[in-house]
């Protein structure tokens, strides 16, 4: 079924809300949405449908479809790009506007939100409040405000939620959280978080595409969502949108998500009462795509027994002028760490953490911690496990256990969302080259005239939020 017909009442629960939130810190007021429901058997099959099916979107629902639930709805704007999907889920409706879906079928149970970045909180608001449970591909959000909204929203409809920053779920960021932990390199200091990403065009590029002939099956108008309109261009649609500022969120929004994770749970910045961000040096900063080189530093203060402590981020790459040859922009090698030993993943992603009594690396999920330099690890005992490990590691068996009325899964938007936060806090620093301090309390910026305004964005009209 293909509805493109966007009905009154599908606006009105995807654009309006009883209450305004409050200067970011408030709660939202229950609404009148029609609730159904949920599932809380673990036996019983849910329905789940999908919002975006091809590329990414295609295996976040296929992996629900083949941990045994049905899948009774695929909607997708780009109907070739998630022709495999309609393929191997015949029996599943189909849609190009999720509003559509989410009025007209108050069966679905929850929902896989694989978009580009700008449309995941406005789909992931109205499936919330609808009642949905919602699993939201990385970055959370397209922006600050987003990520606090969906935090609060999550919890106030009391339906299970989760990002897709999949390694969240693996056991190496929780055995490298019981490292640090146990003080196996003491206080930590400096934390350094490296990307080779982009790997997507036009990132750098400072003027608009020119206009192209749309393809037939693409629904641009819906692509564009809450975007302020240009006309389509190959350039933003299916894979470059990455680089764009008004659709996604550069290499940080990208790949954050993962790299950061570690540094986030294992020192605890959850905790930081306030902290400051800062451009320590980029590339090609400009007003439609993002820079192809950013370093910025995270200053946060003690918490709890924890010290103060810099998280640097570093991403990008340039052309060699001798040899045309790429330059990835890393972190300075620590001193006792040898040239030849890996850190991290190496020239892909990773982080290192820099301790009073030594060096502590992994890789791009949190993956092979180990201490530096190398040989360290020969003696070394792994101290206890203090952290539940997530079954098989998948994030979206954690996800529907949660949804049948299982513990909460370990991505949920009580994390996530704070976690989405200091990540996009670090874009706003990317884009408009300021040194930024949050109040991570009450979701301030206190050192800008107009807090409210650089958190948030301009969104086309039909498809607003109430942040």
């Amino acid at each position: 079924m293909d509805s493109s017909t966007l009905t009154r009442r599908a606006f009105l629960a995807a654009t309006t809300t009883t209450a305004t939130l409050g200067a970011m810190g408030g709660t939202l007021a229950p609404n009148a949405a029609r609730v159904v429901p949920g599932k809380t058997s673990p036996n019983e099959k849910l329905n789940v449908a999908a919002i975006g099916a091809g590329g990414k979107g295609m295996s976040d629902i296929m992996s629900c479809h083949q941990l045994g639930e049905n899948v009774v709805a695929l909607c997708d704007v780009d109907w070739d790009r998630c022709k495999e999907a309609f393929y191997r889920l015949p029996e599943a409706k189909k849609y190009r506007d999720y509003r559509n879906m989410l009025e007209e079928m108050p069966e679905i149970d929850a929902v896989t939100i694989s978009t580009p970045d700008h449309m995941h909180a406005p789909a992931a608001y109205m499936a919330m409040k609808l009642g949905k449970h919602v699993y939201v591909q990385k970055p959370l959000t397209h922006t600050v405000a987003e990520a606090r909204l969906m935090t609060l929203t999550a919890r106030e409809m009391k339906v299970a939620s989760q990002m897709g920053n999949q390694g969240h779920c693996g056991d190496g960021v929780r055995r490298l959280c019981e490292m640090i932990w146990s003080g196996c390199i003491g206080p930590v200091r400096e934390a350094h978080i490296w990307t080779h990403r982009p790997v997507w065009k036009n990132q750098g590029l400072a003027e608009p595409l020119p206009p192209m002939t749309t393809p037939e099956n693409l629904d641009y108008d819906r692509w564009i969502g809450c975007a302020p309109w240009r006309p389509y261009n190959r350039g933003f649609v299916p894979h470059d949108w990455r680089a764009w500022l008004d659709f996604g969120g550069g290499s940080l929004g990208d790949m954050a998500c993962h790299i950061m994770d570690p540094a986030y749970m294992a020192l605890r910045l959850v905790e930081a009462t306030d902290y400051t961000v800062e451009v320590v040096e980029q590339r090609g900063r400009n007003d439609q795509t993002f820079p192809i080189m950013s370093t910025i530093k995270y200053s946060f203060p003690a918490r709890g027994d924890m010290p103060p402590v810099d998280v640097y981020w570093y991403d990008g790459h340039w052309p060699d002028p001798a040899t045309g040859e790429k330059v990835y922009n890393r972190p300075k090698r620590p001193e006792s760490v040898p040239a030849d030993q890996k850190l991290g993943d190496d020239d892909m992603n990773g982080s290192f953490f820099v301790g009073d009594t030594g060096v502590l690396t992994a890789g791009e999920y949190g993956g092979e911690p180990r201490l530096m330099p190398i040989e360290k690890m020969e003696s070394y005992e792994y101290p206890p496990k203090t952290l539940e490990r997530i079954p098989k590691e998948s994030p979206y068996l954690d996800w529907l256990r949660a949804c049948k009325g299982g513990q909460a899964s370990c991505s949920n938007f009580d994390y996530a969302g704070p976690f989405t936060e200091m990540v996009q806090f670090g874009n706003l620093v990317v884009k408009s080259g300021q040194k930024l301090h949050w109040d991570n309390k009450n979701g301030v910026v206190t050192n800008v005239p107009n807090p409210a305004e650089i958190v948030s964005k301009e969104y086309r009209k039909g498809w607003e939020l109430p942040c």
